[in-house]
């Protein structure tokens, strides 16, 4: 004999089970529904970072500030507190980049470095920018706009735009106005 005591109790199951399996879902999917699409999946602070290569340092970066863009379609890292990093080779000689603001795009590996930017080789040829791009892929770095440039040997070149090796022997610079050392060769 069916009651309304059982009608109900087999209602009350049949929405607890429905329930129970409706909360179902994927953890990332909640919680992309609490971020905003436009926020940082991290902030790091006073970040203090070492890159390795077969325990060997090849890199430092010092920033107050990252923020890790890396969970977009087109993923990146903002450093709008400024930047320093410090690169060595395989004899340990440093070279140093700092900037007041910079963001690494991940998948094209192209850094923006913008105000200020001085890059100081272990020759000390010294580069000072508004904005520089550094190609990772090509080890290459170049800029559009001012920026001077003091080579180890007293030459000097203030210029509009260049692009360049991270070691500055294949150095292409537009239009620029400076002072060139040329060594002469007896014959």
């Amino acid at each position: 004999m069916i009651t309304y005591q059982n009608i109900y109790s087999g209602i009350v199951t049949v929405i607890a089970v429905t329930m129970l399996f409706s909360c179902q879902g994927n953890l990332n999917q909640v919680r992309a529904l609490d971020q905003q699409a436009d926020s940082p999946q991290t902030i790091g602070e006073a970040m203090f970072l070492k890159y390795t290569d077969s325990g060997r340092v090849v890199a430092t970066l010092k920033s107050p500030k990252m923020l890790d863009f890396t969970n977009l379609e087109f993923p990146y890292r903002e450093f709008p507190e400024g930047v320093k990093v410090e690169f060595f080779d395989e004899d340990n000689n440093k070279n140093t980049v700092t900037a007041n603001y910079a963001i690494i795009y991940d998948g094209p590996g192209l850094i923006d470095l913008q105000g200020n930017v001085v890059l100081v080789t272990s020759d000390s040829t010294k580069l000072e920018a508004d904005q520089l791009f550094w190609d990772q892929s090509l080890a290459w770095v170049f800029t559009d706009k001012a920026n001077t440039i003091r080579f180890a040997n007293g030459a000097r070149n203030d210029g509009q735009g260049f692009d360049s090796d991270l070691n500055f022997s294949n150095f292409r610079s537009r239009t620029n106005v400076g002072i060139q050392v040329i060594e002469e060769k007896n014959k």
